[in-house]
């Protein structure tokens, strides 16, 4: 299943969101994956409301993004990927398609992976520097 592999965030603010986050709360309840109140009595519910696609999509697609994104990457952000999540996630509340669950469960597998893999720039000290209490070097000429 799907929601085996995910991280499942307890995130208090609106749609849209980053694609770090996977849970959040929507019409004021708690949204969780698996929820029993299915109709087919499956089980299985979409990592993320169709709503939350189609705002990620709509901000994808929106000039402030595209700007910022051109600005930092030097490319056109790929809003495809939202727009198939989008289209999927319609497609199995309308038909329980077993196409696009396995779609969605790949793309927000994909997109936990690339939030994993980005690496820390600095190693966290286990404890300070023997000589932190000491005055800088631009101090002591001074």
């Amino acid at each position: 299943m799907c929601r085996d592999s995910l991280v499942i965030l307890s995130v208090d603010h609106e749609v849209p969101l980053s694609s770090f986050f996977i849970g959040w709360r929507t019409e004021g309840r708690a949204w969780r994956p698996g929820r029993a109140d299915m109709a087919d009595g499956s089980g299985w519910q979409p990592p993320r409301p169709c709503e939350a696609y189609r705002a990620e999509w709509k901000l994808c697609r929106s000039a402030r993004h595209f700007l910022h994104h051109y600005y930092v990457h030097g490319e056109r952000p790929a809003c495809e990927q939202w727009r198939r999540d989008l289209a999927s996630c319609r497609d199995w509340e309308e038909r329980r398609s077993a196409e696009a669950q396995q779609s969605l469960c790949e793309s927000e597998r994909a997109r936990v992976r690339a939030a994993r893999k980005h690496i820390l720039v600095w190693a966290p000290r286990q404890s300070p520097p023997p000589d932190w209490h000491l005055p800088l070097p631009q101090e002591k000429d001074e």
